[in-house]
């Protein structure tokens, strides 16, 4: 997480009066058929004067002929531009100032459920931007951090009713400057990359001992032991057994090429699996041991320079490690960039020749991947979650803004609606 510089970038400013309350939750059977549209479906090339059926929240149908039953609403798109929901695969909104547990660099046990709020109007802002389902992470000032959470944008609904149902958990760790920095300062280790490292590997063994334990002891009863002595149990070192088992999606906040290559031949030395390296900025110096791990990134478009870590940024990064075969998504860590990642996966056909596909997949499909949910939603496709854009302007450009977005179906932002054009939401005194 950049912290200092994502404080430092004003939102727009948005004023609520009075006290907002959460109407009703939306209806389990949202359908709706929306005609008329050039549908970007990410996977399937554009059709043109498309339509898609929504059935129960979820695509049923797409194509030029589509039909639906006489007493389902229609939405005239007018010609306008539709995709697939936006996907921010790396955001601290709602979190307010609890993003870093930075008293200890190993924190695995931190849940960012715990500090969700869900009324943060930073919801609202992404939302109106086209943005539907975020990752929300813990910050960079720990080796291994707290548990993300994934939300719908759903701003209007209960904190439940936002959680993205069944959503893969994923830990965030984080290499580099920003935990050297948090600890140095106090003279207390890690306070360079060696102790960084030491401190990761440290945690990685005593979990690998208290697997052993529970393991033996689960061995014992198995066999009928009844004198067997349960282990103690910790909460961090049940997290970190659950990374060594693979239940847990490790996304890593690293910048230098160096370190991409410290930390795969870490995970590969316990045993767990990289998703993916957040910011990312010299992937393109290794892309190719990236694609051979597997490892997606999920990167900014031109942010450069901001501290020593950022000195070998190009803004050509993205291009050149997805032609190297890497899952790129290009990713917000910011309140304000949430607003406009359209744009920001607009810059990549700027720098680099991304096609239009190809820069769409990367706030769509590619961050879906890494956040894993891309069997769920990501691309117009049938049986996904009808969470959906439909565009004043084209998408891939500065002229591109959200006219109405849907999720599971339902209208949760019109911009034609008074009161910011929030349908689910209601002032009151």
């Amino acid at each position: 997480m950049l912290r200092l510089l994502r404080m430092g970038i004003p939102g727009v400013l948005v004023l609520f009066f009075g006290v907002l309350t959460s109407t009703a939750q939306s209806a389990p059977h949202n359908n709706i058929l929306i005609k008329n549209a050039i549908v970007m479906t990410v996977t399937h090339g554009n059709i043109q004067g498309g339509s898609i059926y929504v059935k129960d929240g979820k695509i049923a149908a797409i194509g030029k002929d589509v039909t639906a039953p006489a007493d389902v609403p229609v939405v005239d798109a007018g010609g306008k531009y539709l995709t697939p929901g936006i996907i921010d695969s790396h955001s601290h909104i709602a979190l307010d100032d609890d993003v870093n547990e930075a008293t200890n660099p190993i924190t695995p046990h931190m849940m960012m459920l715990d500090a969700f709020d869900y009324q943060d109007k930073a919801i609202y802002r992404g939302l109106a931007g086209g943005v539907t389902t975020s990752l929300l992470l813990h910050g960079s000032a720990n080796m291994i951090g707290g548990q993300a959470i994934v939300i719908k944008h759903k701003y209007g609904a209960g904190r439940d009713a936002m959680l993205f149902p069944n959503a893969p958990r994923s830990i965030k760790f984080a290499s580099g400057e920003n935990p050297k920095r948090v600890y140095g300062d106090r003279d207390q280790m890690p306070s360079t990359r060696m102790g960084n490292f030491a401190v990761q590997r440290a945690a990685l063994v005593e979990a690998q001992d208290y697997m052993r334990e529970w393991d033996a002891y689960d061995a014992k009863v198995k066999a009928g032991d009844k004198d067997a002595k349960q282990p103690k149990h910790d909460l961090k070192l049940d997290a970190l057994a659950d990374v060594l088992r693979g239940k847990l999606m490790v996304q890593i906040h690293c910048y230098r090429a160096d370190e991409f290559i410290t930390e795969m031949a870490m995970a590969k030395e316990f045993g767990y699996k990289i998703r993916a390296f957040h910011h990312a900025l010299e992937a393109y110096k290794v892309p190719e041991k990236l694609a051979e791990q597997n490892v997606g990134i999920a990167t900014f478009a031109d942010w450069w320079g901001y501290k020593n870590e950022a000195l070998d940024a190009i803004p050509w990064n993205a291009v050149m490690a997805m032609r190297k075969g890497v899952r790129v998504a290009i990713k917000s860590d910011s309140d304000d960039f949430a607003r406009r990642l359209n744009q920001e996966a607009a810059k990549t056909m700027r720098y680099g020749g991304a096609t239009e596909e190809e820069a769409l997949k990367m706030i769509t499909l590619n961050a879906a991947w890494i956040v894993g949910v891309d069997d769920r939603v990501g691309s117009i496709e049938v049986g996904k979650d009808a969470d959906l854009v439909i565009w004043d302007g084209y998408p891939l450009s500065s002229y591109g803004v959200p006219n109405k977005v849907f999720i599971d179906g339902d209208v949760y932002f019109d911009r034609s609606l008074p009161k910011y054009g929030m349908p689910h939401y209601q002032e009151g005194q």
